[in-house]
């Protein structure tokens, strides 16, 4: 069961909360806070787009370019062994080292 829902390219985590009896929600990776929440998945779904249809309108009013979740670049945190050994790695096989990183990664997203 997944808790990720997706609108115009952005997605939102949910969780619910038992006390409340309501579904909470926040869109995830992006820089602003987009926050919508419903006591059915029904109204949860309307909040949703809702939220980001007003993020992106209000985003239009104030000239501003709506946030996006994905721009193809992140920093990663690794220790210096680890850093060193990729970077060596890569040299060897004739590739950078953030080819040899997206190659992993995608790697290990097939047996995801």
């Amino acid at each position: 069961m997944s808790s990720l829902m997706e609108y115009k390219g952005y997605h939102g985590k949910v969780e619910y909360s038992a006390e409340e009896k309501l579904f909470h929600g926040r869109v995830i990776d992006i820089d602003d806070t987009i926050a919508f929440a419903g006591a059915s998945v029904d109204e949860l779904e309307k909040t949703f787009k809702s939220a980001i249809d007003g993020y992106v309108e209000w985003c239009e009013q104030i000239g501003k370019q709506p946030a996006r979740e994905y721009k193809g670049s992140f920093n990663v945190r690794v220790s210096s062994d680890l850093h060193r050994e990729a970077s060596l790695a890569a040299a060897a096989t004739g590739i950078t080292l953030n080819q040899y990183v997206s190659d992993a990664i995608k790697e290990k997203l097939q047996r995801f």
